[in-house]
């Protein structure tokens, strides 16, 4: 296994915890983890890039080893974490951007709103929510005001082998190892000895703010570096949250210059089960927006 370090930033009043690997001066990759991950998950991706990055994987705000937010959770956040990130990272220099899910969306959207920032993105499964109607807005405000009076928990488990057979039960392709390594990641032992996820459980309370996709679409149709989609084979993480193919159709027409590319045999956590597809396309793709950006 690569061995990888690790770096803190101060970024927004957070201290910011980032798994890295690789050379400070080689050419700087972002990898930005989903919902209820951790940088370090993407551990077998960055020991199969071919290319001598310096790669970064930061854990969001409030999620792995990175300090709580005590003013809650907001979308917007992200985008200015990311752009504090790239700033003391890459000043002054455009970057690519490579995001799973949650951290997907976020660099997709990103890469709309700062176009200049941006070499190329990497979309691993992440393909926003399904819109929303206004008229869910106060059933929706009512459910977090009434989450508001009660603090959030998580669950905790035994030890760390017990909560590797937990990350198995979710995704029965990891293998023995990788379950035991990530529950050292994504877990964390407790006052009483026990292990609990080491995100902050105030991520699980409702968002009172609506998702509305044409915003999201409005971002990704700005985005001037090429966009790679890769798709997983098993698709029933979208379609429970009631995305059409219709509407992912919708998604991809939004980006100017698109490829895409099929890994079989995967679920929605595709760094975790093929890790070897997913960081060659990584690299053959990151590289060539390298070359585009140069040339333009």
């Amino acid at each position: 296994m690569k061995t990888p370090h690790t770096q803190t930033l101060d970024v927004r009043g957070l201290r910011y915890h980032c798994t890295c690997w690789g050379r400070e001066d080689a050419p700087l990759l972002l990898l930005l983890h989903g919902w209820g991950d951790a940088g370090g998950s993407f551990q077998w991706v960055a020991e199969h890039l071919r290319r001598d990055w310096y790669v970064v994987a930061p854990d969001w705000r409030g999620f792995g080893k990175t300090e709580r937010a005590p003013g809650g959770y907001w979308f917007p956040d992200y985008f200015a974490d990311l752009e504090w990130i790239i700033d003391q990272l890459a000043p002054g220099r455009s970057v690519p951007l490579v995001g799973h899910s949650l951290g997907g969306n976020i660099a997709l959207m990103y890469a709309g709103i700062r176009p200049g920032r941006i070499t190329s993105v990497v979309g691993i499964d992440s393909f926003g929510l399904a819109d929303r109607t206004p008229e869910e807005a106060p059933g929706r405000y009512q459910k977090w005001l009434q989450e508001l009076e009660h603090p959030q928990y998580v669950r905790d488990y035994e030890s760390f082998d017990a909560l590797a057979l937990r990350l198995q039960k979710q995704n029965p392709r990891l293998s023995d190892e990788k379950a035991a390594y990530l529950a050292t990641v994504l877990g964390r032992e407790n006052e009483d000895g026990r292990v609990e996820l080491a995100a902050d459980p105030r991520h699980r309370r409702v968002n009172p703010v609506l998702y509305r996709r044409a915003e999201a679409e409005a971002c990704w149709r700005r985005i001037k570096a090429p966009v790679l989609w890769i798709e997983p084979e098993d698709l029933r993480l979208r379609e429970q949250l009631g995305l059409t193919p219709e509407v992912i159709e919708r998604n991809k027409a939004c980006f100017a210059h698109l490829r895409e590319v099929f890994v079989p045999h995967t679920g929605h956590n595709m760094h975790h089960d093929a890790p070897v597809e997913v960081a060659r396309a990584i690299d053959d793709f990151a590289i060539a927006g390298e070359a585009l950006n140069g040339a333009a």
